[in-house]
């Protein structure tokens, strides 16, 4: 049986290619490297063709495309035969939608408000403009509404087994409101000229039978449709009379006709440019296809958890990872419910592994949610890589990119201006609905109607552009004293920079979010208006920063692409030993259990593309150096027009750090020209300078293609690739050695080890789709078999082809298994370093209950391998650990040195018992 707290866990990226079916054949490998949980992206129905599972459509099913329940069953019998547990991606936030397939969604466009599954969904209803009733965007047009009426993209069918009319577009289904059937059974009969048949007749009394508005309503029109799909003929007769309704430019009335048709419905047709300003559904951040779920309904909860508690109760999920936890409403109530069902489900004495997607900026602290052992990871992959980078190569960066640039290495001002071009952009829609709210709030008294709302809306911009983490995570109760100085401190920032007269705005935006308008004793304002203000400004604050930062400024600040991660600070300083020390003691004691992750579905590289390119920090003056020849021999490549140039001085320089991180250690690949050509044009989108996703720029675009096509052509550039290649070696050497003890760490530190699939062989993936390519397991299963007993000296020899990682993978997770309660349940205690090369060196022990585990990594190694010359001599390290309180396996004494602990390669793991001046403290693990 697999532990309730797992050991390590292994992503699975399942797709129709690789379903069920797959894992199932991936279990045994995982069980010899040493995982005790699989740990998949989203299992059930999404979407048909989904290659990421994100965009369900049905929380109640098995995702068909990936072999269904049967498919599940076989899945779920081999992990139970091999003792690992279960770990799925589920998310509560959003749903797919549009297309054909979300039965729920299709309902609410057929009946809106009155929908049963309306209240799933966070729509505004009354906020589409000059409508005599309320409706919803559908944003799906890839023209104007008129041009894709006029050219008869918008077809009225029948659905003679349903008895159901839906108009269509393309692959949108479009219910047609019921009480709509009786005028258009009228007019198809009329157009098909059947007035005198009989099942004409029979057809004009259904649609005279129900009179009055709004009819037949919901409980009468399942018989209507029962009885119109059994008129025998009628099938026929509305064929041919639907051309009524058959839209075409030459055809006026009928043009006319059908549009009269959708402005009555419960939705309003749009191009999808209309989204960003006029979309009155919350979406997953500025996706159109995915919309928000209202969770917080307990309706809308049991529903979409129905069979989540069903497989906890059946014994086959073991733990669950929540996506996008930001965009729930109330997160701490959800995960209160969600304990609740766990505990209902399976009785409340044993734990369920429970992480959070949550994304923590610099400093920010995690919040204790119920249930929830930790976050996915990010924040500790970050400090990882903050803690190997050498800060000292980071200033000489600095200027590198002041000098590319023509800006100071400061990231705070790309994100406001990134900001800034979201909310224009991206997220007016929603910011529009705030602003729209608070002026409403504002009307409310007397006191404050004076604040107009285009003031209003500037204020509460300014407050949006400075407000630096998130979101904060306020609950129908007055918030914590943390979010409360979060707010505090962000209006002051944001009152500092308004030049018209204050007269009390911001004071009032302040009491608004927080919702110190509804204490007693103050003007009164409406309380369900206040409140579902201050909890949706937190829901957008989420999807704003994550647009701004992680997919704008991200890819405009390129001064060392290694920091540039989710989570993380691409302007960091790098991060002392000393620091990375109380950080790790810290996690021990509030968060053992959490995830620790180097690589995800989303992050912007593979985990040693990123030690790769983190090693130029130790190398910069080299660095420097090459770019600058880099760019004279390539300038030939450019295209130039008037002001702009293909690419960019700041994205060719973002280019050369990918190149140095993708680039391919054994041979040529095939696809590698290909793979960095669609890294670029999304790479360059996403930083939303010369060209965007809204509006790309196809002549710079161009350009970008032709350059990478001629760099990296060995007829066009041989200058180039020798020169790239031959720094590619060495940054990839350093790299390597980096990852070792990248590894070491994330097996070793407080948390659980998660390996994304793959990463057991070097890692050298570039971002999403990239990161997701099909894994070649059997390769990596028969690597496995043969290093059983491995011999480093040779592996060290190969690095090149991975089998060193992998084997130092295995290895590492059999010690975990070793010592289960050290890693699980142990203290983590800094160990001194003396000598020359001490600040080369991090170490530390895990202890629990007599056991332990002494860990030591070297860091910063260039000068110890001629600058990636050739591999690291152990023996040149001088420095010693002091291990006082700790019986090491293997060696004398309180002093280990490291010239015997780094045997093969700078990381080492070492069993040992505790003495009497090791004391465990106690410990706080949260279940």
């Amino acid at each position: 049986m697999a532990p309730a707290i797992p050991l390590a866990t292994y992503r699975l990226q399942l797709t129709a290619d690789f379903d069920f079916d797959k894992a199932t054949a991936v279990v045994p490998y995982l069980k010899a490297l040493g995982i005790t949980h699989l740990y998949t992206s989203p299992v059930m129905k999404a979407r048909k063709g989904s290659t990421h599972g994100y965009d369900t459509v049905d929380n109640g099913q098995f995702n068909p495309e990936l072999g269904g329940e049967a498919g599940f069953a076989r899945l779920s019998e081999a992990l139970t035969k091999h003792d690992l547990g279960l770990i799925i991606d589920f998310v509560p936030n959003h749903v797919g939608v549009h297309f054909a397939d979300n039965p729920w969604w299709l309902d609410v466009l057929e009946w809106g408000q009155t929908s049963p599954h309306a209240v799933a969904f966070d729509i505004d209803w009354d906020l589409l403009p000059h409508r005599a009733r309320g409706g919803v965007l559908l944003p799906i047009l890839g023209s104007s509404y008129g041009e894709a009426l006029e050219r008869g993209d918008i077809e009225l069918r029948y659905d003679s087994d349903e008895g159901s009319f839906s108009a269509w577009y393309f692959e949108h289904r479009l219910p047609i409101a019921p009480e709509r059937y009786g005028e258009m059974l009228r007019l198809i009969v009329k157009e098909a000229d059947a007035t005198e048949t009989e099942a004409g007749k029979r057809l004009l009394s259904l649609a005279t039978r129900y009179t009055g508005l709004r009819r037949p309503n919901r409980k009468e029109a399942p018989s209507f449709k029962t009885e119109l799909r059994g008129i025998v003929g009628a099938a026929d007769i509305i064929t041919h009379g639907l051309a009524a309704y058959r839209a075409a430019k030459d055809r006026p009335a009928q043009t006319l006709a059908l549009h009269h048709l959708l402005e009555r419905q419960h939705y309003k047709l749009g191009h999808w440019r209309l989204a960003s300003s006029d979309i009155n559904y919350r979406r997953f951040f500025d996706v159109n296809g995915l919309a928000g779920l209202r969770v917080e309904d307990p309706g809308t909860f049991a529903a979409t958890h129905r069979l989540v508690k069903q497989l906890i109760a059946d014994g086959k999920l073991q733990g669950i990872r929540l996506d996008h936890i930001d965009g729930l409403r109330d997160p701490a109530q959800y995960c209160q419910r969600l304990r609740r069902l766990v505990r209902d489900a399976q009785g409340a004495t044993k734990p369920f592994y429970t992480v959070i997607e949550k994304i923590l900026c610099e400093h920010e602290r995690l919040p204790h949610f119920a249930g929830i052992q930790g976050t996915t990871g990010y924040e500790w992959m970050n400090v990882i890589t903050q803690v190997l980078v050498d800060a000292k190569g980071l200033d000489a960066l600095d200027e590198t990119w002041r000098q590319v640039s023509n800006r100071p290495p400061r990231l705070a001002p790309y994100v406001k201006d990134a900001k800034r071009r979201v909310l224009e952009t991206l997220l007016t829609s929603e910011f529009t609905v705030l602003t729209r709210l608070l002026a409403r709030i504002a009307n409310g008294h007397y006191s404050t109607r004076d604040f107009s709302a285009d003031s209003l809306r500037q204020a509460l911009e300014l407050y949006v552009l400075h407000f630096p983490v998130y979101r904060t995570y306020l609950t129908h109760s007055s918030p914590t004293s943390l979010d409360r100085k979060l707010i505090d401190e962000t209006i002051e920032r944001a009152r500092a920079e308004w030049f018209a007269a204050d007269e009390g705005i911001f004071d009032f935006l302040r009491d608004a979010l927080t919702m110190d308008l509804l204490k007693p004793g103050r003007p009164p304002h409406s309380a369900p208006r206040v409140r579902r203000f201050a909890l949706k400004v937190q829901q957008f604050t989420g999807p704003m920063m994550a647009k701004s930062l992680e997919d704008t400024a991200f890819y405009q600040f390129h001064r060392l692409l290694a920091l540039n991660e989710v989570g993380g600070d691409p302007a960091s300083t790098g991060l002392a030993i000393s620091a990375f020390h109380e950080a790790m003691k810290a996690r021990a004691k509030e968060w053992p259990h959490g995830m620790t992750a180097t690589a995800t579905h989303d992050t912007k590289r593979g985990e040693d593309a990123r030690a790769r390119i983190a090693a130029l920090s130790e190398i910069p003056g080299e660095w420097t150096s090459a770019v600058s020849r880099w760019k004279v021999l390539n300038a030939p490549h450019l295209t130039l027009h008037g002001n702009w140039r293909a690419p960019s001085a700041t994205f060719e320089y973002m280019l050369y750090q990918t190149l140095l991180g993708a680039w391919p250690l054994e041979g040529s690949e095939g696809d590698f020209v290909a793979r960095i050509q669609a890294y670029a044009l999304k790479a360059s989108r996403e930083g939303k300078e010369e060209t965007s996703w809204l509006n790309p720029h196809e002549a710079y675009e161009s350009g970008v293609r032709s350059f990478i096509e001629k760099i990296l052509d060995p007829v066009q550039s041989a200058e180039f690739l020798e020169a790239l290649q031959t720094l590619a070696r060495r940054v990839a050497l350093i790299g390597a050695l980096n990852s070792l003890g990248q590894l070491t760490l994330k097996a070793t530190l407080p948390g659980v080890p998660d390996f994304y699939q793959g990463t057991e062989f070097w890692d050298l993936s570039l971002v999403d789709p990239d990161n997701r390519r099909p894994v070649d397991f059997a390769a990596r299963h028969a690597a496995l078999g043969s290093l059983d007993n491995p011999d480093w000296s040779s592996l060290i020899k190969a690095w090149p082809d991975g089998q060193i990682k992998l084997a130092w993978t295995q290895h590492l997770l059999k010690l975990r298994g070793k010592l289960a309660d050290v890693f699980t349940h142990g203290d983590y205690q800094p160990l001194d370093v003396r000598g020359t090369h001490a600040d080369h060196v991090i170490a530390f022990a895990r202890h629990h209950r007599g056991n332990a585990a002494i860990v030591v990594i070297g860091r910063q190694l260039a000068p110890f391998t001629q600058a990636g010359r050739e591999w690291l001599v152990p023996a040149g390290f001088d420095a010693t650990v002091d291990i006082t309180g700790y019986a090491a396996h293997g060696f004398g004494g309180n002093e280990l040195p490291l010239s015997q602990a780094f045997r093969d390669f700078p990381a080492a793991v070492i069993e040992a018992r505790t003495t009497s001046a090791a004391r465990p403290a106690r410990q706080r693990a949260r279940v």
